[in-house]
């Protein structure tokens, strides 16, 4: 079996040919592996925490001079949305976009250099860890002010809808984005027209170090979209397939052109909010919670359900990890070797505030 993404192709055996049907549950474990969307959803999610967890290594070596707001814990909703996706759709994320610019195929050698400050960078080494951006797999940016990027991700639907084309635009906010004006001013105008857009709230509870229930009234987020008419939803992470499976429906409801959604992922960061470390000392959340949370890690839950179905065996997990590992070293190597911007790259093309 072969994976594909934008750096390179994967190459694994898959399980036999009668492992590959199976009905559970929900009916959402379904014969797809001809797709490969089984272990292409456990792969993503995997090269994902990796990619993070090595930037959490060499961080300590303060040669990344821009923050970094990891997602680690937080695969799973980036995963299941972005592998819905076509290439032509649009993806606007925030401030912890790693995630989402990896699912949706951004080029992993040009994510690290941008973190080192290196011209060959996405955003050519100005912008930095909240600057991604690669447009020609429809990761259109990721924007650091909150909530900010949720208008330009309406504006590209609006001009799908225009254009009558068969594309969606998706943005991804956090929890904290949902006290901002700009929130309410989107849903209005999408509903209005409309519009073919998801709305992706990732709800880990807490803006930095406060919790929600100390920054909004007691309610669930999802419920928000209903007076702007907007249908809506709230999902449980449990694992990958079911996420994805769930999703697929809404997306393809929204490509079918009828109006936008707004989906609740409960979530959570199992790092600090900015930074590399661990911070559950700091006395905002507890040790019990954060081990609470980290026994439901999706990732752990859809390894264990592949293995249950033969699907996954230690071969081809030893495979993969080597696989994702030499990625990780060669995108290391090409930033850092990388040449950072010199007085030619300062050019009409940026601007200054």
């Amino acid at each position: 079996m072969e994976i594909k993404t934008s750096v390179r192709t994967y190459k694994f055996y898959l399980a036999p040919a009668k492992y590959r049907y199976a009905a559970v549950r929900n009916c959402y474990w379904v014969n797809i592996m001809n797709k490969n969307e089984h272990l292409d959803l456990y792969f993503h999610a995997l090269r994902i925490r990796k990619i993070e967890e090595k930037i959490a290594d060499l961080y300590r070596e303060q040669e990344m001079r821009c923050p970094v707001h990891l997602s680690i814990g937080q695969e799973a909703p980036s995963v299941s949305v972005c592998r819905n996706l076509k290439k032509s759709d649009y993806v606007f994320s925030n401030h912890r976009s790693h995630g989402h610019y990896l699912a949706k195929g951004g080029n992993l050698k040009a994510m690290l250099a941008e973190i080192y400050g290196k011209s060959t960078g996405c955003s050519k080494g100005f912008g930095g860890s909240m600057h991604l951006i690669d447009a020609a797999k429809g990761f259109m940016g990721a924007v650091p002010i909150v909530a900010s990027a949720i208008s330009l991700a309406v504006g590209a639907a609006l001009k799908f809808k225009m254009k009558k084309e068969r594309r969606i635009s998706v943005s991804f906010f956090g929890d904290g984005a949902v006290e901002e004006g700009i929130f309410y001013e989107s849903l209005n105008f999408a509903s209005l027209h409309k519009l073919p857009i998801l709305f992706v709230c990732e709800n880990n509870m807490y803006s930095i170090c406060t919790p929600l229930r100390d920054r909004q009234p007691q309610r669930e987020i999802y419920k928000l979209a209903i007076s702007h008419k907007i249908k809506s939803v709230q999902l449980k992470e449990r694992d990958l397939l079911y996420l994805y499976a769930e999703l697929k429906k809404l997306i393809e409801r929204i490509r079918e052109g009828k109006g936008p959604i707004l989906v609740e992922i409960l979530t959570y960061r199992w790092r600090e909010h900015c930074g590399p470390n661990f911070d559950n000392d700091l006395g905002y959340r507890s040790e019990k919670e954060f081990l609470k949370w980290k026994a439901r890690d999706p990732l752990e839950k859809t390894r264990r359900l592949l293995y249950k179905k033969n699907l996954l065996n230690g071969r081809m997990e030893e495979k993969i990890n080597k696989k994702i590992d030499i990625e990780i070293e060669n995108a290391v190597k090409f930033a850092k070797k990388s040449p950072f911007p010199c007085r030619k790259d300062f050019d009409n093309r940026l601007l200054y505030a």
